[in-house]
Protein backbone atom coordinates (compact mmCIF):
# COMPACT_ATOMS: atom_id res chain seq x y z
CA UNK A 1 0.00 0.00 0.00
CA UNK A 2 1.59 3.63 -0.96
CA UNK A 3 1.48 6.28 1.13
CA UNK A 4 -0.96 8.04 -0.62
CA UNK A 5 -3.77 5.27 -0.60
CA UNK A 6 -2.76 4.80 3.21
CA UNK A 7 -3.91 8.30 3.68
CA UNK A 8 -6.97 8.13 1.37
CA UNK A 9 -7.77 4.82 3.35
CA UNK A 10 -7.57 5.98 6.82
CA UNK A 11 -10.26 3.94 8.28
CA UNK A 12 -8.16 1.11 8.41
CA UNK A 13 -5.24 2.82 10.34
CA UNK A 14 -5.96 3.06 14.21
CA UNK A 15 -6.15 6.13 15.53
CA UNK A 16 -2.38 5.80 17.12
CA UNK A 17 -0.26 8.90 18.84
CA UNK A 18 1.54 8.97 15.60
CA UNK A 19 -2.08 9.32 13.50
CA UNK A 20 -3.40 12.01 16.17
CA UNK A 21 -0.09 13.77 16.58
CA UNK A 22 -0.10 14.46 12.55
CA UNK A 23 -3.81 15.35 12.99
CA UNK A 24 -3.28 18.06 15.72
CA UNK A 25 -0.89 19.56 13.35
CA UNK A 26 -2.66 19.21 10.48
CA UNK A 27 -5.19 21.14 11.45
CA UNK A 28 -3.30 23.89 12.84
CA UNK A 29 -1.73 24.52 9.28
CA UNK A 30 -4.99 24.37 8.07
CA UNK A 31 -6.82 26.84 10.45
CA UNK A 32 -3.39 29.00 9.45
CA UNK A 33 -4.15 28.43 5.61
CA UNK A 34 -7.96 29.50 6.05
CA UNK A 35 -6.85 32.82 7.86
CA UNK A 36 -5.26 33.80 4.68
CA UNK A 37 -8.66 33.70 3.17
CA UNK A 38 -9.56 37.13 4.46
CA UNK A 39 -11.91 39.69 3.58
CA UNK A 40 -11.65 43.10 4.85
CA UNK A 41 -14.14 45.36 6.71
CA UNK A 42 -13.46 49.11 6.19
CA UNK A 43 -15.95 49.39 9.66
CA UNK A 44 -14.44 46.96 11.96
CA UNK A 45 -10.28 45.44 12.64
CA UNK A 46 -12.18 42.05 12.62
CA UNK A 47 -12.30 40.83 9.00
CA UNK A 48 -13.81 37.96 7.64
CA UNK A 49 -11.76 34.32 7.18
CA UNK A 50 -11.88 30.88 6.74
CA UNK A 51 -10.47 30.20 10.45
CA UNK A 52 -14.13 29.40 11.73
CA UNK A 53 -14.89 26.78 9.15
CA UNK A 54 -11.57 25.18 10.14
CA UNK A 55 -11.74 25.38 14.09
CA UNK A 56 -15.72 23.84 13.40
CA UNK A 57 -14.15 20.68 11.21
CA UNK A 58 -11.12 20.39 13.87
CA UNK A 59 -13.44 20.16 16.82
CA UNK A 60 -15.79 17.68 15.13
CA UNK A 61 -13.27 15.20 13.55
CA UNK A 62 -9.98 15.67 16.39
CA UNK A 63 -12.77 15.19 19.76
CA UNK A 64 -12.50 17.69 22.17
CA UNK A 65 -8.22 16.71 23.51
CA UNK A 66 -7.32 17.04 20.02
CA UNK A 67 -9.49 19.76 18.56
CA UNK A 68 -8.77 21.86 21.49
CA UNK A 69 -4.93 21.08 21.56
CA UNK A 70 -4.78 21.55 17.35
CA UNK A 71 -6.26 25.27 17.99
CA UNK A 72 -4.15 25.83 21.00
CA UNK A 73 -0.86 24.59 18.17
CA UNK A 74 -2.69 27.08 16.34
CA UNK A 75 -2.44 30.14 18.19
CA UNK A 76 0.61 29.59 20.17
CA UNK A 77 2.67 29.10 16.29
CA UNK A 78 1.36 32.65 15.51
CA UNK A 79 1.89 34.59 19.00
CA UNK A 80 5.16 33.58 18.43
CA UNK A 81 5.24 35.42 15.25
CA UNK A 82 4.46 32.97 12.21
CA UNK A 83 2.61 34.27 9.80
CA UNK A 84 -0.05 32.17 10.63
CA UNK A 85 -3.18 34.56 11.56
CA UNK A 86 -5.23 36.55 8.96
CA UNK A 87 -3.27 38.66 6.48
CA UNK A 88 -0.69 36.76 7.24
CA UNK A 89 0.11 38.07 10.81
CA UNK A 90 1.82 37.20 14.07
CA UNK A 91 2.72 37.59 16.80
CA UNK A 92 1.88 38.61 20.47
CA UNK A 93 1.01 41.96 19.70
CA UNK A 94 -2.30 40.16 17.43
CA UNK A 95 -2.97 37.76 20.30
CA UNK A 96 -3.54 40.82 22.66
CA UNK A 97 -5.02 42.94 19.96
CA UNK A 98 -8.75 43.37 19.10
CA UNK A 99 -9.13 40.05 17.53
CA UNK A 100 -6.93 37.95 19.92
CA UNK A 101 -10.30 37.13 21.59
CA UNK A 102 -11.34 35.24 18.61
CA UNK A 103 -8.19 33.00 18.54
CA UNK A 104 -8.82 32.06 22.32
CA UNK A 105 -12.10 31.52 21.20
CA UNK A 106 -11.14 29.07 18.95
CA UNK A 107 -9.71 26.66 21.47
CA UNK A 108 -12.83 27.00 23.20
CA UNK A 109 -15.48 26.27 20.41
CA UNK A 110 -13.06 23.23 19.26
CA UNK A 111 -12.92 21.43 22.56
CA UNK A 112 -16.66 22.09 22.75
CA UNK A 113 -17.29 21.00 19.30
CA UNK A 114 -15.34 17.80 20.07
CA UNK A 115 -16.97 17.07 23.37
CA UNK A 116 -20.15 17.10 21.28
CA UNK A 117 -18.56 15.28 18.66
CA UNK A 118 -17.30 12.42 20.81
CA UNK A 119 -21.26 12.19 22.00
CA UNK A 120 -22.52 11.72 17.93
CA UNK A 121 -23.53 14.78 17.75
CA UNK A 122 -21.45 15.14 14.56
CA UNK A 123 -22.16 11.76 12.62
CA UNK A 124 -24.69 13.88 10.39
CA UNK A 125 -25.40 17.01 9.21
CA UNK A 126 -28.70 17.46 11.21
CA UNK A 127 -26.84 16.18 14.48
CA UNK A 128 -23.87 18.36 13.94
CA UNK A 129 -25.13 21.80 13.01
CA UNK A 130 -26.35 22.16 16.75
CA UNK A 131 -22.90 21.12 17.98
CA UNK A 132 -21.57 23.84 14.96
CA UNK A 133 -23.93 26.58 16.38
CA UNK A 134 -22.66 26.25 19.95
CA UNK A 135 -19.06 26.22 18.77
CA UNK A 136 -20.17 29.87 16.83
CA UNK A 137 -21.13 30.74 19.73
CA UNK A 138 -18.15 30.64 22.03
CA UNK A 139 -16.24 32.34 19.11
CA UNK A 140 -18.38 34.94 18.94
CA UNK A 141 -18.85 35.34 23.12
CA UNK A 142 -15.07 35.31 23.50
CA UNK A 143 -14.23 37.59 20.81
CA UNK A 144 -16.62 40.57 21.55
CA UNK A 145 -16.27 40.57 25.12
CA UNK A 146 -12.53 40.81 24.09
CA UNK A 147 -12.93 43.38 21.46
CA UNK A 148 -15.53 45.31 23.69
CA UNK A 149 -12.42 45.63 26.17
CA UNK A 150 -10.06 46.09 23.39
CA UNK A 151 -11.51 49.22 22.11
CA UNK A 152 -13.15 50.25 25.31
CA UNK A 153 -16.28 50.31 23.57
CA UNK A 154 -20.29 48.65 24.89
CA UNK A 155 -20.36 45.74 24.55
CA UNK A 156 -23.96 46.50 22.15
CA UNK A 157 -20.95 48.75 19.93
CA UNK A 158 -18.58 45.34 19.76
CA UNK A 159 -21.52 42.94 18.76
CA UNK A 160 -22.39 45.38 16.16
CA UNK A 161 -17.90 44.91 15.18
CA UNK A 162 -17.64 41.88 15.78
CA UNK A 163 -20.91 39.09 15.84
CA UNK A 164 -23.82 41.41 13.42
CA UNK A 165 -21.85 41.40 10.06
CA UNK A 166 -20.53 37.73 10.23
CA UNK A 167 -23.60 36.01 11.23
CA UNK A 168 -24.62 34.74 7.44
CA UNK A 169 -21.45 34.61 6.62
CA UNK A 170 -20.69 31.72 9.37
CA UNK A 171 -24.52 30.42 9.07
CA UNK A 172 -22.78 29.52 5.09
CA UNK A 173 -19.39 27.98 6.99
CA UNK A 174 -21.72 25.79 9.80
CA UNK A 175 -24.28 24.31 6.65
CA UNK A 176 -20.23 24.03 4.55
CA UNK A 177 -18.37 22.25 8.09
CA UNK A 178 -21.85 19.80 8.24
CA UNK A 179 -21.77 18.78 4.19
CA UNK A 180 -18.00 18.07 4.93
CA UNK A 181 -18.68 15.91 7.77
CA UNK A 182 -18.78 12.61 5.55
CA UNK A 183 -15.48 13.37 3.66
CA UNK A 184 -13.47 14.24 6.80
CA UNK A 185 -14.68 10.67 8.30
CA UNK A 186 -13.51 9.30 5.85
CA UNK A 187 -10.26 10.74 5.28
CA UNK A 188 -9.54 9.99 9.12
CA UNK A 189 -11.57 6.96 10.35
CA UNK A 190 -12.59 6.98 13.86
CA UNK A 191 -11.23 8.73 17.16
Amino acid sequence: MTTASAVISARVLPRTRSVTTTLVVGFALFTALMAQIEIPLWFTPVPITGQTLAVLLCGAVLGWRGGAASQMLYLALGAIGLPFYSGGDGGWQVVTGATGGYLVGFVVAAAAIGFLAERKQDRTVVTAIPAFLAGTALIYGCGVAWLAHSLGVSGVEAMELGLVPFVIGDLVKIGLAGLALPAAWKLVGDR
